[in-house]
């Protein structure tokens, strides 16, 4: 299961909005690809479907999908946003990552 903090949930909302899509049907899609600097990147954008395989949850009031394959990498990871002087943007509180990148955007195992 992926957990949403309160700051996310109110940014995934106004981004979802402005996105027109609508934040109690549609989804984010959170997700885990080859790259970045420490050899796995996170991949987050909306959805208005889920796939096949697809693990769906809800948390906070944010409905999330999670491809099988990423799901074993993101479980128990917090979804959370820092709009702070040391950057802004969404950040992934993994407990499976071993060593994350400076930007908090990628991590490996």
């Amino acid at each position: 299961m992926i957990k949403v903090s309160d700051t996310a949930k109110k940014k995934v909302i106004e981004l979802m909005t402005d996105d027109g899509y609508n934040p109690t049907v549609d989804f984010v899609r959170v997700g885990v690809k080859s790259g970045g600097c420490s050899g796995l990147s996170y991949d987050l954008k909306f959805d208005k479907e889920n796939q096949e395989g697809d693990k769906v949850f809800e948390d906070n009031g944010v409905k999330i999908i999670v491809d099988k394959k990423s799901f074993l990498y993101l479980i128990g990871t917090t979804l959370e946003y820092s709009g702070g002087l040391n950057g802004t943007g969404f950040v992934f509180n993994n407990p499976n990552a071993n060593r994350t990148c400076g930007c908090g955007e990628s991590f490996s195992l």
